[in-house]
């Protein structure tokens, strides 16, 4: 382009994205905290794209738009925040140049929690209730999800997870017969990367579900929400599965529904409904899991309390309280 057509006349240059800043990055007390915790614990949010998290993640208040894009740099120098959870993809694949995007804006030893499509868990498709033909087919598992994101990620991809949507009377009847089903599913899944299954009937979270699991060599995610048990019966029931990494997703307050809790809790710019139950829960979960030697991840929705970031932040705090 010659020079001179940017001063005459020409087409101006873009403005350059935002500079998004994150305080906590040289917070002391957040340093400390995260120098204590052990780094088998991974700590992070589903997604970085809030407003409201300014002060709290943020140096300032920008647009969901513009931290959707320019946030996850910041994001990931938080102290405690070594992980996020991709939920986008449970909407849409992504392909492999977006995954790659991702996995260049974070540092070494950053990794992500990924969702797989709903097309690939739920029978019928949200929007518009059509049937799903992906639905519980290992290859367009591969094809849609597993080959690009592991392919884009590269050593940042951390567990995979299937979250299975309400599935209806017919199949909650038959526990066995969607364990068998999904046994098939998870053992035709290609191999080298860690699988997780979370559950939203809790009439799924039977022994025939746990024995697929096992057998297939994934794991149960542990889901926080008002459709299943406590953590701790998931966690009694994950048990079956023996030594492997805790993966837990505190997804939403007892006694809301997620449009409920949204709306209380908006901006996500504090704590309002303190879970301290749960907390202790999970604590404990993962000191468990430390002591073992295994990776425990902790992704948590602003539904879960208020603030996801402060949750984990209360939750960093439990963890280290409890050890020794």
């Amino acid at each position: 382009m010659n020079p001179q057509l940017d001063l005459f006349g020409g087409l101006p240059s873009p403005d350059p994205a935002p500079r998004v800043d994150c305080p906590a990055g040289n917070d002391a007390r957040l340093l400390d905290i995260a120098s204590r915790l052990s780094p088998q614990v991974r700590l992070g949010t589903s997604s970085w794209a809030f407003s409201g998290w300014a002060g709290v993640v943020y140096d300032r208040s920008l647009p969901e738009r513009v931290l959707s894009r320019e946030g996850l740099a910041a994001y990931a120098r938080h102290p405690l925040l070594r992980t996020v959870g991709l939920d986008r993809t449970f909407y849409a694949p992504l392909g492999e140049d977006g995954y790659r995007r991702h996995a260049e804006q974070v540092p070494a030893g950053f990794r992500f929690l990924v969702k797989a499509p709903q097309s690939l868990t739920a029978a019928w498709l949200f929007e518009t209730r059509e049937a799903s033909p992906h639905f519980l087919d290992p290859g367009a598992a591969r094809d849609l999800f597993v080959a690009p994101c592991l392919a884009g990620l590269g050593a940042a991809a951390g567990p995979l997870v299937f979250q299975f949507p309400p599935q209806g009377r017919s199949v909650t009847r038959e526990p066995a017969a969607f364990a068998a089903r999904l046994h098939r599913f998870l053992r035709d899944l290609p191999r080298g990367a860690t699988y997780a299954v979370e559950l939203r009937d809790r009439e799924l979270l039977a022994p025939e579900t746990m024995r697929a699991l096992g057998d297939a060599g994934a794991r149960l995610c542990l889901g926080v929400h008002a459709r299943m048990p406590a953590v701790q019966v998931q966690a009694a029931a994950a048990t079956a599965l023996g030594a492997g990494p805790l993966v837990i997703r505190w997804n939403l307050h007892a006694g809301f529904g997620y449009e409920e809790a949204k709306s209380r809790y908006a901006p996500f710019d504090r704590l309002v409904d303190e879970d301290p139950a749960t907390r202790l829960a999970i604590a404990g979960l993962c000191r468990d899991c430390v002591a073992r030697g295994d990776e425990a991840w902790v992704i948590a929705n602003n539904k879960a309390e208020g603030s996801a970031p402060l949750t984990l932040e209360r939750l960093a705090l439990a963890i280290l309280e409890g050890a020794g």
